[in-house]
């Protein structure tokens, strides 16, 4: 199980204890599932466990760090260009595709849901030979970039996580794999509900964007992180 990106961004630097020295974030990435099949929009959130010494019993999108197996991982379509292209302002082009793999196999190995397409079995390494052996492969050009944050340096652990989004309908099934889910409980909400749940800050700042990328998908991409002490947001 891998850990998810981010804790309280909210709280200003200057009010927590600084680690000894500032540790340098990792990649991460998180897959945001919107279902649009009842009168309002509904996405994906999971409840972590409560025994966990970060962020217990908080509701995330599932999503984690990145892993090697991602940069050499099969795929059954490609990122679309514009994708690619606004990816290409946070790393080279090969680290962005394994980005964008690390929230779909992060999905899978969290709720058990794979957004891939139907594929002929063929070996996998590490972390996605159980993703494979489903009979399927990843849908890149499902997949929308639509945020970026990187944990603030007051962290002990830090992570640059770019935020993706595709639709449900890209889903194999809505039913889950049998033996994966690794979140306590997984909920389809609407943004209300969502917003009202136990949520890390950057959590919430991303669902307060989604209404307006859902209506316009080719809206700038926010980018959060803290420079000398101070939050800085700006679009890619």
């Amino acid at each position: 199980m891998t850990e998810h990106a981010f804790d309280d961004m909210g709280a200003a630097p200057a009010d927590r204890p600084r680690p000894a020295k500032i540790v340098r974030p990792r990649d991460a990435a998180t897959l945001i599932l919107v279902r649009r099949d009842s009168s309002k929009p509904r996405v994906l959130m999971g409840r972590r466990n409560g025994g966990h010494d970060f962020m217990p019993d908080k509701w995330v999108f599932p999503g984690g760090r990145i892993d090697r197996a991602d940069f050499h991982a099969p795929y059954a379509s490609d990122l679309r260009p514009e994708v690619a292209a606004r990816l290409a302002k946070t790393a080279p082009p090969t680290r962005a595709r394994a980005l964008a793999l690390t929230a779909i196999r992060e999905t899978f190995e969290e709720t058990g849901l794979l957004l891939a397409k139907p594929a002929p079995g063929r070996p996998a390494a590490g972390p996605w030979r159980t993703f494979v052996s489903q009979g399927a492969l990843p849908d890149l050009d499902a997949l929308d970039f639509v945020a970026r944050a990187v944990t603030p340096p007051a962290s002990p652990k830090r992570f640059d996580a770019r935020f993706f989004l595709a639709e449900a309908d890209h889903l194999i099934s809505l039913e889950r794999q049998a033996d994966c889910g690794e979140l306590d409980e997984i909920a389809w909400v609407d943004l209300d509900e969502a917003l009202a749940l136990d949520l890390p800050s950057v959590t919430r700042f991303v669902l307060r964007e989604i209404p307006a990328r859902l209506a316009d998908p080719t809206r700038p991409v926010p980018s959060l992180r803290f420079q000398r002490g101070r939050q800085q947001l700006v679009h890619l």
